[in-house]
């Protein structure tokens, strides 16, 4: 009598799912993560990585209000020098810097006034909003602000000078200076649009604030890759 073979299936092992938890950002800058301050309940700490938990030391900030407000932030000091730092090498390579300083040397370059200038982008930008302009300073004089943020716009038309390195959030009207607290600082061009002694002797404005009324931390495409080369390193190196 033929036996059959019985076969016993081996129980499967269930498949596990891991679902990936997203980061959330803020909703007026893409490029900054949102993570919750493990010291405080209500806060919640701002940085260009996404590795969580982030290192506080390399940390935007913290603000206990999303999106942060000028009132709410606490700005990180050592973040701060790390992204001036960070200019000061590298700004002179930006593209938009660069044809910022070419503008100044050109004979249109001296219709800039004060020295805020537009790239199209920006023009195309400040068409689009809305309500009053709330661009500082304009005319030969300047804002009056200290440090770098009243040297812009020296010179022009084949004489040099300096022009501003600031944030995007609030892009100057033409022939108008940035506001100070969007002023990064600035750099030294030549009568040729060239940057004088080949980096531009990048001076820090002392008047920048992180976050204003429109918004924080806008760099262009070009420093903001460079800034975030830079906190993967120190990352690396605290790690």
């Amino acid at each position: 009598m033929a036996t059959r073979s019985i076969y016993k299936a081996k129980p499967r092992t269930p498949r596990l799912i891991y679902a990936r938890k997203s980061i959330a950002t803020l909703p007026n800058n893409p490029h900054i993560y949102i993570f919750d301050d493990p010291k405080s309940l209500n806060n919640h700490i701002l940085s260009l990585l996404p590795t969580n938990p982030p290192k506080l030391h390399l940390a935007i900030g913290s603000t206990n209000v999303i999106p942060p407000t000028a009132d709410s932030l606490k700005e990180n000091h050592h973040f701060l020098s790390i992204l001036q730092s960070v200019i000061g090498i590298h700004a002179h390579e930006d593209p938009d810097i660069i044809s910022q300083a070419q503008a100044m040397a050109s004979t249109g370059g001296s219709n800039l006034g004060s020295g805020g200038s537009m790239f199209p982008q920006q023009r195309r930008q400040r068409q689009a909003r809305q309500g009053p302009s709330y661009g500082g300073g304009g005319g030969a004089g300047g804002d009056g602000a200290g440090g770098a943020s009243s040297q812009g716009g020296m010179g022009g038309a084949g004489r040099g000078g300096h022009i501003h390195v600031y944030d995007y959030r609030h892009p100057p009207d033409y022939g108008r200076i940035p506001d100070p607290g969007d002023i990064f600082g600035s750099l030294e061009v030549d009568g040729k649009g060239e940057f004088v002694d080949g980096h531009g002797n990048y001076q820090t404005s002392g008047t920048y604030r992180m976050c204003t009324r429109d918004g924080i931390l806008g760099l262009s495409p070009f420093l903001r890759q460079r800034l975030i080369e830079r906190l993967k390193l120190e990352e690396e190196i605290i790690s």
